[in-house]
């Protein structure tokens, strides 16, 4: 039954006061539409902010979910405590909760919760979404059609792509893949990399898509914002 589900979503965030908001509420929205087909929280984990993160989480939610604080700087770390408060919060067992992950610097859209949720009455452990970008002002002309160009979808309706901005996975399977791993990044590879490895049950559906800022420098060393931000220097060699 689907009112067995709760749905935890995990969002570490860095200094992130800007953003922060547009992603939070985008989140309730999502948390909304699921319209008691399952429970939802939101847990916030503010991995050491210099600015106003922690304070902007907790008016935003309101109640909504639980916002924590890290002092790692690793955002392996972040989510994995986030993904702690989760399981510690819920009181049914791990394979009726399912861990959404998403970023401070993204906006996901209002079918997002509803379509995991379906994914996971499915039998599905795991899921890998897609991302798309809210501005290229950072970036050269050209930047755009490059990144479109080169961001592969598969004819079939999949991709090959894994960001931490857009996985979910069920809080069972994911205890027995071993968690996120203290990455400073690439900690979502690594994540999906081990889930593969321990038989779970995968799906990269390309319609499962939020969309992420298109700043130049990110949070996370040689993360999507490096990649994007790589497409300027291929451009100025062409």
């Amino acid at each position: 039954m689907t009112n067995m589900w709760h749905i935890s979503v995990l969002i570490p965030a860095r200094d992130e006061e800007d953003l922060l908001p547009r992603c939070l509420r985008s989140v309730l929205e999502a948390r909304a539409a699921l319209e008691g087909r399952a429970t939802c929280d939101v847990i916030i984990a503010v991995d050491r902010s210099i600015d106003s993160s922690f304070e902007i989480a907790q008016t935003i939610l309101d109640g909504a979910g639980s916002v924590i604080r890290s002092e790692a700087g690793i955002v392996g770390i972040a989510r994995a405590m986030a993904a702690k408060e989760a399981l510690k919060r819920r009181t049914l067992g791990a394979s009726t909760l399912w861990l959404a992950n998403t970023d401070a610097d993204c906006w996901v859209p209002s079918t997002w919760l509803t379509d995991q949720l379906e994914i996971a009455i499915a039998g599905i452990e795991a899921v890998a979404g897609t991302i798309d970008v809210d501005s290229f002002e950072e970036h050269d002309l050209c930047v755009p059609q490059r990144f479109r160009e080169t961001y592969l979808l598969h004819s079939d309706g999949t991709h090959p792509h894994v960001h931490g901005a857009n996985l979910g996975v069920r809080a069972d399977a994911y205890l027995r893949a071993g968690g996120w791993a203290d990455l400073r990044t690439a900690e979502d590879h690594d994540l999906w990399a081990r889930l593969r490895a321990s038989g779970a049950r995968m799906f990269s559906p390309s319609h499962l898509r939020v969309v992420t800022s298109g700043r130049r420098v990110g949070r996370a060393p040689m993360g999507f914002a490096g990649a994007l931000a790589a497409h300027n220097e291929v451009a100025l060699d062409a």
